[in-house]
């Protein structure tokens, strides 16, 4: 989603998933048993629309717990953004994280992504495929910015199972730093692993590293648990 190093980072709140309206992803390849297809092949989500939903647990790999329950819900679609709200169990108040129409965030919280954070996908998908990004976060609350570089690469397809399912995806490697402006010595540097799912439009598994200063101080994963659409 200091997703999900600062907030975009923060939970990949989430931590996730063109700034125009993009083509229709590769379709995934057959799935192997009848349970893999009810669970991923069941609910069609190729284009998102208002009430879609995604539910994630996130496991903290440094403690070896699950740390957060979180919802990603649809609230509104337009031909260059999704904006949804973001609902973690057990804590009162929601947040919201604006995407662009490939997944990649532009804005979440007081943070802002310009002209977005990299952490989406590129169409069409094919393995091997390679994209580098750049981009600044900026903090609204305290007008701190950050310079973000990095680059992304689709190493492959894989077969994925978590609760929510078995799915067809195409495996994603990115990694990236980030730096203060105002003072480059505060940097980070980060690793994320994204198994994306075209049946359903979205990831089904993340992983999240960050070092800062060469400290680890983020390792999540990231998985689904729960999806659908407005019934």
């Amino acid at each position: 989603m200091f997703r999900y190093a600062v907030l975009g980072i923060i939970g990949l709140a989430g931590n996730a998933w063109a700034q125009q309206a993009s083509p229709q992803a590769e379709a995934p390849a057959a799935l192997s048993s009848p349970a893999a297809l009810q669970s991923s092949a069941a609910i069609s989500m190729e284009e998102p629309l208002p009430g879609d939903h995604w539910t994630y647990e996130v496991r903290d790999e440094i403690i070896g717990t699950i740390s957060a329950t979180r919802q990603n819900i649809v609230t509104d679609v337009t031909p260059t953004q999704v904006n949804t709200r973001v609902e973690t169990v057990g804590k009162p108040n929601a947040g919201n994280i604006v995407f662009d129409r490939s997944w990649n965030m532009t804005v979440s919280g007081p943070w802002k992504f310009s002209p977005n954070d990299g952490s989406g996908i590129q169409l069409p998908l094919s393995v091997g495929k390679t994209w580098n990004f750049q981009c600044d976060e900026v903090d609204a609350a305290n007008a701190n910015i950050w310079k973000r570089a990095g680059k992304s690469t689709i190493v492959g397809r894989e077969s994925v199972t978590t609760k929510a399912g078995t799915f067809e995806t195409f495996k994603i490697e990115t990694s990236y730093s980030t730096r203060n402006v105002k003072d480059p010595t505060r940097k980070a540097e980060v690793t994320l692993q994204i198994w994306y799912a075209p049946a359903i439009d979205h990831w089904v598994k993340r992983t999240f590293a960050s070092r800062v200063n060469n400290l680890l101080t983020t390792n999540n994963t990231i998985e689904l648990v729960e999806y659908g659409r407005k019934q």
